[in-house]
Protein backbone atom coordinates (compact mmCIF):
# COMPACT_ATOMS: atom_id res chain seq x y z
CA UNK A 1 0.00 0.00 0.00
CA UNK A 2 2.89 2.35 0.79
CA UNK A 3 4.40 1.82 -2.66
CA UNK A 4 1.01 2.44 -4.27
CA UNK A 5 0.62 5.71 -2.38
CA UNK A 6 4.13 6.75 -3.44
CA UNK A 7 3.30 5.91 -7.06
CA UNK A 8 0.12 8.01 -6.92
CA UNK A 9 2.10 10.87 -5.38
CA UNK A 10 4.88 10.50 -7.94
CA UNK A 11 2.48 10.59 -10.90
CA UNK A 12 0.23 13.36 -9.43
CA UNK A 13 -2.83 11.21 -10.11
CA UNK A 14 -4.69 13.01 -7.33
CA UNK A 15 -4.16 16.27 -9.23
CA UNK A 16 -6.13 15.85 -12.45
CA UNK A 17 -5.40 19.38 -13.68
CA UNK A 18 -2.13 18.16 -15.25
CA UNK A 19 -3.56 15.44 -17.45
CA UNK A 20 -6.75 17.41 -18.18
CA UNK A 21 -4.72 20.28 -19.64
CA UNK A 22 -3.07 17.66 -21.85
CA UNK A 23 -6.42 16.08 -22.73
CA UNK A 24 -8.44 19.16 -23.70
CA UNK A 25 -6.44 19.98 -26.86
CA UNK A 26 -6.79 16.33 -27.96
CA UNK A 27 -10.55 16.57 -27.51
CA UNK A 28 -10.70 19.94 -29.32
CA UNK A 29 -8.87 18.50 -32.32
CA UNK A 30 -11.08 15.42 -32.34
CA UNK A 31 -14.23 17.55 -32.09
CA UNK A 32 -13.44 19.95 -34.93
CA UNK A 33 -12.62 17.00 -37.21
CA UNK A 34 -15.54 14.74 -36.34
CA UNK A 35 -18.72 14.51 -38.40
CA UNK A 36 -21.46 14.43 -35.77
CA UNK A 37 -24.02 13.15 -38.25
CA UNK A 38 -22.19 9.83 -37.88
CA UNK A 39 -22.49 7.35 -35.05
CA UNK A 40 -21.09 8.84 -31.82
CA UNK A 41 -19.52 5.52 -30.83
CA UNK A 42 -16.24 6.29 -32.58
CA UNK A 43 -16.09 9.79 -31.08
CA UNK A 44 -16.62 8.46 -27.55
CA UNK A 45 -14.12 5.65 -28.09
CA UNK A 46 -11.42 8.02 -29.35
CA UNK A 47 -12.13 10.56 -26.60
CA UNK A 48 -11.61 7.84 -23.97
CA UNK A 49 -8.43 6.68 -25.71
CA UNK A 50 -7.06 10.22 -25.69
CA UNK A 51 -7.98 10.62 -22.03
CA UNK A 52 -6.20 7.37 -21.19
CA UNK A 53 -3.16 8.43 -23.20
CA UNK A 54 -3.10 11.83 -21.51
CA UNK A 55 -3.17 10.26 -18.03
CA UNK A 56 -0.44 7.76 -18.90
CA UNK A 57 1.89 10.22 -20.63
CA UNK A 58 1.36 12.95 -18.06
CA UNK A 59 2.21 10.45 -15.33
CA UNK A 60 5.37 9.37 -17.15
CA UNK A 61 6.26 13.02 -17.72
CA UNK A 62 5.89 13.84 -14.03
CA UNK A 63 8.29 11.05 -13.09
CA UNK A 64 10.83 12.07 -15.73
CA UNK A 65 10.58 15.69 -14.60
CA UNK A 66 11.21 14.64 -10.99
CA UNK A 67 14.25 12.60 -12.02
CA UNK A 68 15.76 15.51 -13.96
CA UNK A 69 14.87 18.02 -11.22
CA UNK A 70 15.84 15.88 -8.25
CA UNK A 71 18.47 18.33 -7.01
CA UNK A 72 16.39 21.41 -7.78
CA UNK A 73 13.25 20.02 -6.12
CA UNK A 74 15.07 19.33 -2.87
CA UNK A 75 15.81 23.08 -2.59
CA UNK A 76 12.29 24.35 -3.36
CA UNK A 77 9.74 24.55 -0.55
CA UNK A 78 6.78 23.37 -2.68
CA UNK A 79 8.62 20.35 -4.15
CA UNK A 80 11.13 19.23 -1.50
CA UNK A 81 8.90 16.39 -0.29
CA UNK A 82 8.33 14.82 -3.71
CA UNK A 83 9.13 11.06 -3.60
CA UNK A 84 12.33 11.18 -5.69
CA UNK A 85 13.65 14.45 -4.25
CA UNK A 86 13.11 13.17 -0.72
CA UNK A 87 14.63 9.75 -1.48
CA UNK A 88 11.43 7.78 -0.88
CA UNK A 89 11.56 6.51 -4.47
CA UNK A 90 14.85 5.62 -6.19
CA UNK A 91 15.69 6.88 -9.68
CA UNK A 92 15.82 3.30 -10.99
CA UNK A 93 12.31 2.70 -9.68
CA UNK A 94 11.17 5.86 -11.42
CA UNK A 95 12.67 4.75 -14.72
CA UNK A 96 10.91 1.39 -14.39
CA UNK A 97 7.57 3.15 -13.84
CA UNK A 98 8.20 5.32 -16.92
CA UNK A 99 8.83 2.19 -19.00
CA UNK A 100 5.55 0.62 -17.86
CA UNK A 101 3.53 3.80 -18.41
CA UNK A 102 4.99 4.42 -21.88
CA UNK A 103 4.32 0.79 -22.85
CA UNK A 104 0.68 1.16 -21.83
CA UNK A 105 0.49 4.48 -23.70
CA UNK A 106 1.85 2.78 -26.83
CA UNK A 107 -0.92 0.17 -26.61
CA UNK A 108 -3.41 3.06 -26.55
CA UNK A 109 -1.66 4.79 -29.46
CA UNK A 110 -1.79 1.83 -31.84
CA UNK A 111 -5.59 1.95 -31.74
CA UNK A 112 -5.38 4.95 -34.09
CA UNK A 113 -4.47 5.17 -37.78
CA UNK A 114 -0.86 4.86 -38.94
CA UNK A 115 -0.41 8.57 -39.69
CA UNK A 116 -1.47 9.50 -36.16
CA UNK A 117 0.85 6.87 -34.69
CA UNK A 118 3.83 8.26 -36.64
CA UNK A 119 3.02 11.86 -35.69
CA UNK A 120 2.70 10.92 -32.02
CA UNK A 121 6.03 9.11 -32.01
CA UNK A 122 7.65 12.16 -33.62
CA UNK A 123 6.61 14.21 -30.59
CA UNK A 124 8.49 12.02 -28.12
CA UNK A 125 11.72 14.07 -28.24
CA UNK A 126 9.67 17.10 -27.20
CA UNK A 127 8.07 15.24 -24.30
CA UNK A 128 11.37 13.95 -22.96
CA UNK A 129 13.45 17.13 -23.35
CA UNK A 130 10.97 19.70 -22.05
CA UNK A 131 11.99 19.20 -18.37
CA UNK A 132 15.54 20.27 -19.28
CA UNK A 133 14.59 23.57 -20.91
CA UNK A 134 14.35 25.54 -17.66
CA UNK A 135 18.12 25.13 -17.34
CA UNK A 136 18.92 26.83 -20.66
CA UNK A 137 16.17 29.30 -21.57
CA UNK A 138 13.67 31.68 -20.04
CA UNK A 139 11.06 30.12 -22.37
CA UNK A 140 10.41 26.61 -20.98
CA UNK A 141 6.69 27.45 -21.03
CA UNK A 142 6.92 27.80 -24.82
CA UNK A 143 8.29 24.27 -25.09
CA UNK A 144 5.56 23.09 -22.72
CA UNK A 145 2.96 24.69 -24.99
CA UNK A 146 4.42 23.03 -28.07
CA UNK A 147 4.38 19.68 -26.26
CA UNK A 148 1.08 19.87 -24.36
CA UNK A 149 -1.01 21.03 -27.31
CA UNK A 150 0.43 18.57 -29.83
CA UNK A 151 -2.55 16.33 -29.11
CA UNK A 152 -4.75 18.84 -30.92
CA UNK A 153 -3.15 17.80 -34.20
CA UNK A 154 -3.40 14.13 -33.23
CA UNK A 155 -7.11 14.53 -32.47
CA UNK A 156 -7.63 15.91 -35.96
CA UNK A 157 -5.54 13.29 -37.77
CA UNK A 158 -7.18 10.44 -35.84
CA UNK A 159 -10.32 11.22 -37.86
CA UNK A 160 -9.04 12.71 -41.11
CA UNK A 161 -5.74 10.86 -41.56
CA UNK A 162 -4.11 14.09 -42.78
CA UNK A 163 -3.00 17.53 -41.61
CA UNK A 164 -4.62 20.75 -42.81
CA UNK A 165 -4.48 24.48 -42.04
CA UNK A 166 -7.30 24.36 -39.47
CA UNK A 167 -5.63 22.22 -36.77
CA UNK A 168 -2.24 23.85 -37.34
CA UNK A 169 -3.63 27.35 -36.71
CA UNK A 170 -5.61 26.12 -33.71
CA UNK A 171 -2.46 24.45 -32.39
CA UNK A 172 -0.42 27.66 -32.70
CA UNK A 173 -3.06 29.62 -30.80
CA UNK A 174 -3.29 26.99 -28.06
CA UNK A 175 0.47 27.29 -27.49
CA UNK A 176 -0.12 30.89 -26.38
CA UNK A 177 -2.87 29.68 -24.02
CA UNK A 178 -0.32 27.43 -22.33
CA UNK A 179 2.27 30.22 -22.31
CA UNK A 180 -0.20 32.33 -20.37
CA UNK A 181 -1.46 29.85 -17.80
CA UNK A 182 1.94 28.28 -17.09
CA UNK A 183 3.49 31.69 -16.58
CA UNK A 184 0.84 32.20 -13.89
CA UNK A 185 1.70 28.79 -12.42
CA UNK A 186 5.41 29.67 -12.33
CA UNK A 187 4.90 32.56 -9.91
CA UNK A 188 4.40 30.04 -7.11
CA UNK A 189 8.09 29.16 -7.18
CA UNK A 190 9.65 32.35 -8.50
CA UNK A 191 11.68 33.19 -5.40
CA UNK A 192 13.18 29.71 -5.07
CA UNK A 193 13.74 29.48 -8.85
CA UNK A 194 15.75 32.70 -8.88
CA UNK A 195 17.93 31.47 -6.02
CA UNK A 196 18.74 28.09 -7.61
CA UNK A 197 19.06 29.44 -11.16
CA UNK A 198 15.97 27.95 -12.81
CA UNK A 199 14.59 30.04 -15.69
CA UNK A 200 10.97 30.73 -16.68
CA UNK A 201 8.73 33.28 -18.37
CA UNK A 202 7.50 34.14 -14.87
CA UNK A 203 10.99 35.42 -14.07
CA UNK A 204 11.53 37.02 -17.48
CA UNK A 205 8.32 39.06 -17.29
CA UNK A 206 8.11 39.51 -13.52
CA UNK A 207 8.17 43.33 -13.80
CA UNK A 208 5.06 43.44 -16.00
CA UNK A 209 3.54 39.94 -16.03
CA UNK A 210 -0.05 40.91 -16.79
CA UNK A 211 0.96 42.58 -20.07
CA UNK A 212 2.62 39.37 -21.26
CA UNK A 213 -0.26 37.14 -20.13
CA UNK A 214 -2.81 39.48 -21.73
CA UNK A 215 -0.83 39.34 -24.99
CA UNK A 216 -0.86 35.52 -24.90
CA UNK A 217 -4.58 35.38 -24.21
CA UNK A 218 -5.40 37.97 -26.90
CA UNK A 219 -3.57 35.84 -29.49
CA UNK A 220 -5.42 32.74 -28.28
CA UNK A 221 -8.77 34.55 -28.42
CA UNK A 222 -8.11 35.83 -31.94
CA UNK A 223 -7.17 32.28 -32.92
CA UNK A 224 -10.46 30.92 -31.56
CA UNK A 225 -12.31 33.64 -33.47
CA UNK A 226 -10.55 32.83 -36.72
CA UNK A 227 -11.25 29.14 -36.13
CA UNK A 228 -14.96 29.96 -36.05
CA UNK A 229 -14.75 31.56 -39.49
CA UNK A 230 -12.60 28.78 -40.95
CA UNK A 231 -15.01 26.11 -39.71
CA UNK A 232 -18.08 28.17 -40.59
CA UNK A 233 -19.44 27.85 -37.05
CA UNK A 234 -22.82 29.36 -36.19
CA UNK A 235 -23.36 32.71 -34.46
CA UNK A 236 -23.87 31.05 -31.09
CA UNK A 237 -20.20 30.02 -31.17
CA UNK A 238 -19.10 33.64 -31.41
CA UNK A 239 -21.42 34.52 -28.54
CA UNK A 240 -19.78 31.74 -26.53
CA UNK A 241 -16.41 33.36 -27.16
CA UNK A 242 -17.57 36.31 -25.06
CA UNK A 243 -17.94 33.97 -22.07
CA UNK A 244 -14.49 32.55 -22.75
CA UNK A 245 -13.05 36.07 -22.94
CA UNK A 246 -14.69 37.00 -19.65
CA UNK A 247 -13.04 34.02 -18.01
CA UNK A 248 -9.61 34.79 -19.49
CA UNK A 249 -9.49 38.53 -18.99
CA UNK A 250 -11.70 39.17 -15.98
CA UNK A 251 -11.51 36.07 -13.80
CA UNK A 252 -7.91 35.12 -14.58
CA UNK A 253 -6.06 38.33 -15.33
CA UNK A 254 -8.02 40.95 -13.41
CA UNK A 255 -8.18 38.70 -10.35
CA UNK A 256 -4.53 37.61 -10.56
CA UNK A 257 -2.28 38.31 -7.57
CA UNK A 258 1.23 37.09 -8.37
CA UNK A 259 2.27 37.61 -4.75
CA UNK A 260 -0.21 34.97 -3.60
CA UNK A 261 0.69 31.34 -4.28
CA UNK A 262 -2.87 30.31 -3.48
CA UNK A 263 -4.28 32.79 -5.99
CA UNK A 264 -1.83 31.72 -8.70
CA UNK A 265 -2.71 28.06 -8.22
CA UNK A 266 -6.44 28.78 -8.22
CA UNK A 267 -6.13 30.82 -11.42
CA UNK A 268 -4.00 28.15 -13.08
CA UNK A 269 -6.46 25.38 -12.17
CA UNK A 270 -9.38 27.38 -13.60
CA UNK A 271 -8.01 26.59 -17.07
CA UNK A 272 -9.49 23.12 -16.71
CA UNK A 273 -12.93 24.76 -16.68
CA UNK A 274 -11.86 26.93 -19.62
CA UNK A 275 -10.92 23.80 -21.58
CA UNK A 276 -14.43 22.47 -20.98
CA UNK A 277 -15.98 25.79 -22.08
CA UNK A 278 -14.04 25.73 -25.35
CA UNK A 279 -15.03 22.12 -26.01
CA UNK A 280 -18.72 22.85 -25.41
CA UNK A 281 -18.52 25.97 -27.55
CA UNK A 282 -17.05 24.00 -30.46
CA UNK A 283 -19.79 21.39 -30.11
CA UNK A 284 -22.46 24.10 -30.16
CA UNK A 285 -20.79 25.85 -33.06
CA UNK A 286 -20.80 22.66 -35.12
CA UNK A 287 -24.08 20.94 -34.44
CA UNK A 288 -26.63 23.74 -34.00
CA UNK A 289 -27.83 25.03 -37.37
Amino acid sequence: MKQLNLFVELTRLKRPIGYMLLFWPCLWGLTIAYDFSMNLQIFIKYALLFLSGAILMRSAGCILNDIFDKDFDSKVERTKDRPIASGKVLVNQGLFYILILCSLAFIVLIQFNLFTIILALCSMPLAFTYPLMKRFTYWPQLFLGITFNYGLILGWTSITGEISLVPLLFYLGAIFWTLGYDTIYGFQDIKDDEIIGVKSTSIKFKKNPKFFIILCYVIFTLDLTYLGFLMDFNKIYFGGLLIICMHLFFFQIKGLDIQSKKNCLKTFKSNNFLGLLIFLNIIIGKIIV
